[in-house]
């Protein structure tokens, strides 16, 4: 009995304590951003969000991300298991249509992604395709007064390929692109993105 109990405190220090705070250490090393959870701070150093985790944006003068209906909580991540006949999916989705088209009055209804209506699995994905993005150049540059080129070469910019050049579909990220959006800089009559030095890491 005395043997059993020593073998599951053994294990427990082992398993529970050691094992963790090994990989943390690890982790810390080899990818510290990583391990920190991928945070995004503005220049005072202010955490401002993850690249992991979508945020929600209102303003027409932002790009806007995928349909959260946790509303990007990262705190309970999920979304409805709705059928595609569901009705309140449907709802739903026509209403997000309706608001969509009244935003971009420019947009035909068969030019809109898949993505920009729809959930993702965990409800806290924090890209968009290529084209949800390109197709809010014109509403952004309308908001924001700047040329839809200017935009257009950000999209580009921030636009990720696949992973490992086979896994996924390329994406743009939201948050750092929306940061990106508040760097643009007016300079001999076009806009500009300004270059922020990288930070050494730690």
């Amino acid at each position: 009995m005395l043997k059993n109990i020593r073998l599951v405190l053994v294990l427990l220090v082992m398993c529970g304590i050691a094992y963790p705070l090994l990989m943390t250490g690890v982790a810390q090393v080899i990818m510290p951003s990583k391990a920190d959870g991928s945070l995004i701070k503005n220049k005072s150093g202010k955490i401002i969000g993850s690249k992991l985790i979508g945020q929600s944006f209102k303003d027409t003068g932002y790009f806007h991300g995928r349909v959260s209906s946790i509303e990007y909580d990262a705190a309970g991540s999920g979304t409805p298991n709705y059928a595609p006949s569901n009705e309140d999916l449907i709802k739903r989705t026509k209403e997000d249509l309706a608001t969509f088209l009244k935003e971009n009055p420019t947009v035909k209804q068969e030019e809109i992604p898949a993505d920009l209506l729809t959930n993702s699995g965990s409800g806290l994905d924090p890209n968009i395709s290529p084209q949800g993005a390109k197709i809010q150049v014109s509403r952004i540059a309308k908001e924001r007064g700047v040329s839809e080129k200017s935009i257009y070469n950000l999209v580009e910019k921030y636009t990720e390929g696949r992973s490992l050049g086979v896994f996924g579909d390329p994406r743009v990220n939201v948050l750092k692109l929306n940061i990106a959006l508040d760097q643009l800089k007016y300079l001999g009559g076009q806009y500009y993105v300004r270059t922020i030095p990288k930070k050494n890491p730690r």
